[in-house]
């Protein structure tokens, strides 16, 4: 898997990205990459026809190649097979550090369902963060079972629904448990703006999606059987307050749900360990 790439373009010629891609066909790959190779490159449906229309590109004259549709739609996602290249070999080099775990994972037709999810969600994902995390999903419930894998399924399904503004505002809750809504935008965007504005109304709905996803949620006190305890009423002396609490609120903390623990060391971590010895 070290060398030369052979899925990089070489000097933009769409006919040399088709045989590059050509060069990743299972029968020239070990058993256990064939098995990847094949339901990561048949779950996205553009693949098949990129082979097809580079074929018959061959034939065209050169006058036609460089004005015809066919030529744009190549050249267009020669881009794409480049990344899908350096996706490749970027999890093939991550699973020879995982050792003996993965052959017999990469096995089992349950992985490569959650591979072919991944790689679905690849080929749609519109931001490299999005590609980065479906990748070590893929690598990480390779090498450690934390979680059962339709919670993985779930969170593909958040990597798919949620914004990079989501994965923001979770990543700063995981760096500082405890953190508030202020501390939170202060520290992702600065000053605070008004309430009644629009990024006001933003961080409002992150939020909210967030906590009924059972993402986030405020800081509880448990018992030792681990259910929540309620709070304590307090007493109101005085006037009640004539405004509704702010979207910047700095009073309660907030913290991820152990599912979105799960979440973040399945996606966003590039090497995964249990998460008791995570978070020693």
């Amino acid at each position: 898997m070290s060398g030369s790439n052979p899925l990089t373009p070489q000097g933009g010629d769409v006919l040399d990205t088709a045989q590059q891609l050509t060069a990743l066909e299972p029968s020239k790959r070990r058993r256990l990459i064939e098995k990847f190779a094949l339901a990561a490159l048949g779950s996205i449906p553009w693949i098949g026809g990129f082979l097809s229309a580079a074929a018959s590109f061959k034939t065209e004259e050169e006058g036609i190649r460089q004005d015809s549709l066919q030529s744009l739609w190549l050249r267009e996602h020669e881009t794409k097979i480049s990344a899908l290249h350096q996706t490749l070999e970027g999890i093939y080099g991550r699973f020879e550090g995982l050792g003996a775990v993965v052959e017999e994972r990469i096995q089992s037709e349950e992985y490569l369902g959650l591979v072919r999810k991944a790689f679905r969600l690849w080929d749609l994902a519109e931001t490299e963060e999005k590609r980065r995390y479906a990748a070590n999903a893929v690598v990480n419930c390779a090498g450690t079972r934390v979680c059962s894998d339709d919670v993985v399924r779930l969170f593909m399904d958040w990597l798919a629904v949620y914004h990079e503004s989501h994965f923001a505002v979770v990543r700063e809750i995981f760096k500082n448990p405890g953190v508030t809504r202020y501390e939170i935008w202060t520290t992702l965007y600065g000053e605070v703006p008004r309430e009644d504005s629009a990024e006001a109304d933003l961080y409002r709905m992150l939020i909210h999606d967030l906590s009924t996803g059972r993402v986030i949620r405020q800081a509880r006190e448990t018992d030792h059987h681990g259910r929540f305890m309620k709070k304590q009423r307090t007493s109101r002396s005085g006037d009640a307050p004539t405004t509704l609490e702010s979207s910047f609120e700095d009073s309660k903390p907030y913290v991820l749900t152990e599912l979105g623990k799960q979440f973040v060391h399945y996606t966003m971590n590039e090497v995964v360990g249990r998460l008791a010895e995570a978070e020693t």
